[in-house]
Protein backbone atom coordinates (compact mmCIF):
# COMPACT_ATOMS: atom_id res chain seq x y z
CA UNK A 1 0.00 0.00 0.00
CA UNK A 2 1.87 3.07 -1.23
CA UNK A 3 -0.39 5.87 0.09
CA UNK A 4 -3.16 4.68 2.39
CA UNK A 5 -6.41 6.65 2.37
CA UNK A 6 -7.35 7.66 5.91
CA UNK A 7 -10.50 9.59 6.73
CA UNK A 8 -11.09 11.86 9.71
CA UNK A 9 -14.67 11.97 10.97
CA UNK A 10 -15.37 15.59 10.11
CA UNK A 11 -18.43 16.42 12.18
CA UNK A 12 -16.87 18.22 15.17
CA UNK A 13 -13.55 18.50 16.98
CA UNK A 14 -9.89 18.61 15.91
CA UNK A 15 -10.50 17.59 12.29
CA UNK A 16 -7.95 19.85 10.55
CA UNK A 17 -5.23 19.05 13.06
CA UNK A 18 -5.64 15.29 12.53
CA UNK A 19 -5.67 15.71 8.74
CA UNK A 20 -2.45 17.76 8.89
CA UNK A 21 -0.75 15.11 11.06
CA UNK A 22 -1.83 12.29 8.75
CA UNK A 23 -0.65 14.14 5.63
CA UNK A 24 2.70 14.70 7.35
CA UNK A 25 2.85 10.90 7.84
CA UNK A 26 2.55 10.42 4.07
CA UNK A 27 -1.06 9.33 3.71
CA UNK A 28 -3.94 10.67 1.68
CA UNK A 29 -6.26 12.18 4.33
CA UNK A 30 -9.69 13.73 4.02
CA UNK A 31 -12.66 14.72 6.16
CA UNK A 32 -15.59 12.30 6.20
CA UNK A 33 -19.10 13.73 6.58
CA UNK A 34 -21.22 11.51 4.28
CA UNK A 35 -21.70 7.74 4.08
CA UNK A 36 -20.26 7.60 0.55
CA UNK A 37 -17.00 9.12 1.85
CA UNK A 38 -16.45 6.04 4.02
CA UNK A 39 -16.00 3.90 0.92
CA UNK A 40 -12.47 3.14 -0.25
CA UNK A 41 -10.96 4.21 3.08
CA UNK A 42 -8.09 2.18 4.55
CA UNK A 43 -8.57 3.67 8.04
CA UNK A 44 -10.44 6.34 9.96
CA UNK A 45 -9.68 8.75 12.82
CA UNK A 46 -12.34 9.76 15.34
CA UNK A 47 -11.16 13.12 16.73
CA UNK A 48 -11.54 14.76 20.09
CA UNK A 49 -14.55 17.00 20.62
CA UNK A 50 -17.77 16.18 22.45
CA UNK A 51 -18.77 12.52 22.18
CA UNK A 52 -22.55 12.95 22.46
CA UNK A 53 -22.52 15.80 19.90
CA UNK A 54 -20.44 13.75 17.45
CA UNK A 55 -22.86 10.82 17.83
CA UNK A 56 -25.92 13.04 17.25
CA UNK A 57 -24.33 14.64 14.17
CA UNK A 58 -23.38 11.19 12.85
CA UNK A 59 -27.07 10.25 13.08
CA UNK A 60 -28.19 13.46 11.33
CA UNK A 61 -25.65 12.95 8.53
CA UNK A 62 -26.69 9.26 8.24
CA UNK A 63 -23.14 8.21 9.04
CA UNK A 64 -23.74 6.37 12.29
CA UNK A 65 -24.88 2.97 11.01
CA UNK A 66 -22.47 2.80 8.02
CA UNK A 67 -19.56 3.71 10.32
CA UNK A 68 -20.55 1.05 12.88
CA UNK A 69 -20.74 -1.49 10.04
CA UNK A 70 -17.31 -0.47 8.70
CA UNK A 71 -15.74 -0.78 12.17
CA UNK A 72 -17.35 -4.22 12.59
CA UNK A 73 -15.91 -5.23 9.22
CA UNK A 74 -12.41 -4.39 10.48
CA UNK A 75 -11.76 -0.83 9.27
CA UNK A 76 -8.71 0.32 11.29
CA UNK A 77 -9.60 3.23 13.55
CA UNK A 78 -7.86 5.64 15.89
CA UNK A 79 -9.82 7.61 18.48
CA UNK A 80 -8.40 10.49 20.54
CA UNK A 81 -10.25 11.66 23.68
CA UNK A 82 -13.92 11.76 22.56
CA UNK A 83 -12.89 9.32 19.84
CA UNK A 84 -11.79 6.88 22.55
CA UNK A 85 -15.25 7.17 24.12
CA UNK A 86 -16.93 6.57 20.76
CA UNK A 87 -14.87 3.41 20.11
CA UNK A 88 -15.61 1.95 23.56
CA UNK A 89 -18.21 -0.76 24.01
CA UNK A 90 -19.15 0.70 27.41
CA UNK A 91 -19.19 4.24 28.86
CA UNK A 92 -19.28 4.97 32.58
CA UNK A 93 -20.68 8.30 33.83
CA UNK A 94 -22.19 8.99 30.42
CA UNK A 95 -25.25 11.10 29.73
CA UNK A 96 -28.70 9.49 29.73
CA UNK A 97 -28.65 9.32 25.92
CA UNK A 98 -24.95 8.34 25.62
CA UNK A 99 -24.23 6.03 22.67
CA UNK A 100 -21.01 4.84 21.08
CA UNK A 101 -20.01 3.30 17.77
CA UNK A 102 -18.27 0.52 19.68
CA UNK A 103 -15.68 -1.93 18.48
CA UNK A 104 -13.18 -1.90 21.36
CA UNK A 105 -13.70 -4.17 24.36
CA UNK A 106 -13.11 -1.39 26.86
CA UNK A 107 -15.12 0.54 29.44
CA UNK A 108 -14.19 4.22 29.63
CA UNK A 109 -15.03 6.83 32.24
CA UNK A 110 -16.10 10.09 30.65
CA UNK A 111 -14.45 13.33 31.90
CA UNK A 112 -12.50 11.10 34.30
CA UNK A 113 -9.77 13.69 34.92
CA UNK A 114 -12.31 16.44 35.61
CA UNK A 115 -13.78 19.41 33.79
CA UNK A 116 -12.14 21.83 31.34
CA UNK A 117 -10.36 23.67 34.16
CA UNK A 118 -8.72 20.39 35.20
CA UNK A 119 -7.06 19.92 31.80
CA UNK A 120 -3.33 19.23 32.07
CA UNK A 121 -0.17 18.23 30.23
CA UNK A 122 2.39 15.59 31.19
CA UNK A 123 4.94 13.24 29.66
CA UNK A 124 3.83 9.64 29.08
CA UNK A 125 5.48 6.41 27.94
CA UNK A 126 3.69 4.35 25.29
CA UNK A 127 4.43 0.73 24.42
CA UNK A 128 5.73 0.43 20.86
CA UNK A 129 6.67 4.11 20.63
CA UNK A 130 10.24 4.92 21.74
CA UNK A 131 10.91 7.78 24.14
CA UNK A 132 8.56 9.84 26.31
CA UNK A 133 5.73 11.75 24.66
CA UNK A 134 4.28 15.07 25.80
CA UNK A 135 0.53 14.50 26.18
CA UNK A 136 -2.29 17.05 26.42
CA UNK A 137 -5.39 15.95 28.36
CA UNK A 138 -8.55 18.05 27.89
CA UNK A 139 -11.67 16.85 29.77
CA UNK A 140 -10.18 13.44 29.09
CA UNK A 141 -11.55 9.96 29.72
CA UNK A 142 -9.60 7.06 31.12
CA UNK A 143 -10.08 3.33 30.64
CA UNK A 144 -11.58 1.49 33.63
CA UNK A 145 -11.71 -2.01 32.14
CA UNK A 146 -10.01 -3.78 29.23
CA UNK A 147 -11.06 -7.06 27.66
CA UNK A 148 -8.73 -9.99 27.02
CA UNK A 149 -8.11 -8.92 23.41
CA UNK A 150 -7.08 -5.37 24.36
CA UNK A 151 -3.45 -4.34 24.88
CA UNK A 152 -2.71 -1.53 27.34
CA UNK A 153 -0.36 0.84 25.50
CA UNK A 154 0.01 3.57 28.12
CA UNK A 155 -0.84 4.61 31.67
CA UNK A 156 -0.52 7.77 33.71
CA UNK A 157 -0.27 8.15 37.47
CA UNK A 158 -3.18 10.06 38.99
CA UNK A 159 -2.57 11.52 42.48
CA UNK A 160 -4.53 9.71 45.22
CA UNK A 161 -5.97 7.30 42.63
CA UNK A 162 -3.02 5.41 41.17
CA UNK A 163 -2.20 4.42 37.60
CA UNK A 164 -4.94 4.84 35.00
CA UNK A 165 -5.00 3.48 31.44
CA UNK A 166 -4.83 6.25 28.83
CA UNK A 167 -3.92 4.34 25.64
CA UNK A 168 -5.13 0.99 24.30
CA UNK A 169 -4.95 -1.11 21.15
CA UNK A 170 -7.18 -3.92 19.92
CA UNK A 171 -6.06 -5.35 16.58
CA UNK A 172 -6.30 -2.44 14.11
CA UNK A 173 -7.98 -0.10 16.61
CA UNK A 174 -6.03 2.41 18.69
CA UNK A 175 -7.36 4.90 21.25
CA UNK A 176 -5.76 7.54 23.47
CA UNK A 177 -7.21 9.77 26.20
CA UNK A 178 -4.95 12.59 25.08
CA UNK A 179 -4.64 14.79 21.97
CA UNK A 180 -1.43 14.12 19.98
CA UNK A 181 -2.78 16.21 17.10
CA UNK A 182 -2.21 19.45 19.05
CA UNK A 183 1.47 18.93 19.95
CA UNK A 184 3.14 18.50 16.56
CA UNK A 185 4.46 15.08 17.65
CA UNK A 186 3.57 12.66 14.84
CA UNK A 187 4.51 9.41 16.58
CA UNK A 188 0.97 8.31 17.52
CA UNK A 189 -0.33 9.08 14.04
CA UNK A 190 2.62 7.23 12.48
CA UNK A 191 1.94 4.26 14.76
CA UNK A 192 -1.68 4.24 13.52
CA UNK A 193 -0.60 4.60 9.89
CA UNK A 194 1.62 1.54 10.42
CA UNK A 195 -1.45 -0.34 11.74
CA UNK A 196 -3.38 0.70 8.63
CA UNK A 197 -0.60 -0.51 6.36
CA UNK A 198 -0.40 -3.82 8.24
CA UNK A 199 -4.15 -4.34 7.86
Amino acid sequence: MSRPRVGVLGLQGDVREHIAALVACGVEARAVRRPAELQSLDGIVLPGGESTTIDKLATIFQLREPLIAALRDGLPAYGSCAGMILLANEVLDGTADQRTFGGMDIAVRRNAFGRQVDSFETDVELAGIPGPMHAVFIRAPWVERVGDSVQVVGEVEVPEVGNKVIAVQQDGMLATSFHPEVTGDLRVHQYFVDLVRAA
